[in-house]
């Protein structure tokens, strides 16, 4: 069984016992995070598509850590032959969960 979950603005394929980093979450670690907004549910091939959520199904997530660093990215801005160089840097924060259930 899998589904589909909109998640903080980004969609996910998300399947039981599997883990996620998504953007951060305002739960504390091993909180239970409800998600209510599912686009598609596969329930052993019987497949639900929501117009634009399947009605009455759900994701529960558990939190596992909060507050992790992704990647440092870099942004470079450069005007040539004027002398005007900016730099700057970004590290996303994630939270890790692990999905616990999926009811259709």
């Amino acid at each position: 069984m899998y589904a589909i979950v909109e998640i903080a603005g980004q969609q996910f394929k998300v399947q039981k016992d599997q883990f996620l980093f998504v953007h951060h979450l305002n739960e504390k670690n091993g909180a239970t995070v409800v998600f209510d907004k599912v686009l598609l549910a596969d329930n052993n091939g019987k497949v639900s598509v929501g117009s634009p959520t399947v009605a009455g199904a759900k994701v529960t997530a558990k939190v596992i850590a909060d507050m992790i660093k992704g990647d440092k990215v870099i942004i470079f801005k450069k005007k040539r032959r004027k002398g005007y160089k900016r730099k700057n840097g970004h590290r996303q924060q994630f939270t890790k969960i692990q999905i616990e259930n999926i009811t259709a």
